[in-house]
């Protein structure tokens, strides 16, 4: 058995199939994984994600530390509340990890980083602020659970039920969050659909679950999260990216700032790649015939042979 989120005696209950994901006990499906992936395009699904983890940077020189930490620029990042994709690289332009800025106040940014890297990234950050002397401090949230609720619908679902959310996260752009008392409210997902992260309280998740899906939010597994991000085109660490592949490999160049004078980690390996020509490049295939492309499968091309990731 792997480690249990806040739900996990919820998904139990709901006759939930529990695998093991990133050394967590999660639920793959409630029932038909087709259904679930109809309910978040349709209308709203409920993910329980308390596996991930909020990290907050907190103290002076956050900004400064997370512009070397990162291959994208926190000098975006102006508006209280703005967030941020990034991939954190290591000195050979590998990817660390995949993450989420967001920035609140100068002395206080939140993190939210993968399942199965968390302790892998919070050692690579400690190790980058000895070596830098910097003097903030790096706090994993495990005291905090994260529910999302996504599809056309699942704005007006939370506001319905949680009516003191609504004048907080409804002028939220794409990419932005609120603080709601304990509550951080984030326009963002991984399904390619409207929605919202919701990071609160360990003890406040179950209650919030229920209360969603009585209002009409249907439960949905990592099956269902993996198809849907699929068809959006979002890459999954571990299986499009590692640390053995770039991030101008992976097709996520766009999440690389080459901004004048700032000296982020793996810069100049991705500059030593750039100029001997990228080796390896992400591209989509599309199966004409009937068949299924399976990770892993050989593809041969005429610029050489290949793998299927995602």
């Amino acid at each position: 058995m792997g480690l249990k989120t806040p739900l996990h005696a919820r998904h139990v209950a709901l006759g939930a199939r529990m695998v093991d994901f990133g050394g967590w006990d999660m639920p793959v499906n409630y029932g038909s994984q087709i259904e679930e992936h109809h309910a978040v395009r349709r209308d709203a699904g409920l993910f329980a994600v308390s596996h991930m983890l909020a990290v907050d940077l907190e103290g002076s020189g956050v900004r400064e530390f997370l512009r070397r930490a990162l291959a994208n620029d926190v000098a975006k990042l102006k508006v209280p509340g703005k967030a941020l994709y990034s991939c954190m690289l290591n000195e050979e332009g590998g990817v660390v990890d995949d993450l989420i800025t967001y920035f609140f106040r100068e002395d206080w940014f939140r993190l939210v980083v993968n399942a199965g890297t968390s302790d892998k990234d919070l050692a690579w950050l400690e190790r980058l602020k000895a070596a830098t002397g910097a003097t903030l401090t790096i706090t994993p949230r495990r005291d905090l659970a994260i529910v999302a609720i996504q599809g056309p619908k699942a704005r007006e679902r939370l506001w319905q039920a949680y009516p003191n959310t609504r004048a907080a996260t409804e002028p939220l752009g794409p990419f932005s969050a609120a603080l709601v008392g304990t509550w951080m409210v984030a326009r963002t997902g991984y399904t390619g659909e409207d929605g919202f992260e919701v990071i609160l309280p360990a003890g406040e998740a179950v209650p919030m679950w229920e209360k969603l899906a009585a209002g009409g939010a249907r439960p949905a597994g990592l099956g269902a999260r993996d198809t849907l991000r699929l068809e959006a085109g979002m890459a999954l660490y571990g299986q499009d990216m590692d640390e053995s592949v770039s991030p101008l490999e992976a097709g996520l160049a766009w999440t690389v700032a080459f901004d004048e004078g700032r000296d982020f980690i793996g810069r100049a390996a991705l500059e030593r790649q750039i100029a001997a020509g990228v080796p390896r490049q992400t591209v989509g295939l599309v199966l004409d015939d009937k068949g299924v492309l399976r990770h892993g499968q050989a593809v041969q091309t005429a610029g050489g042979a290949g793998e299927i990731l995602s």
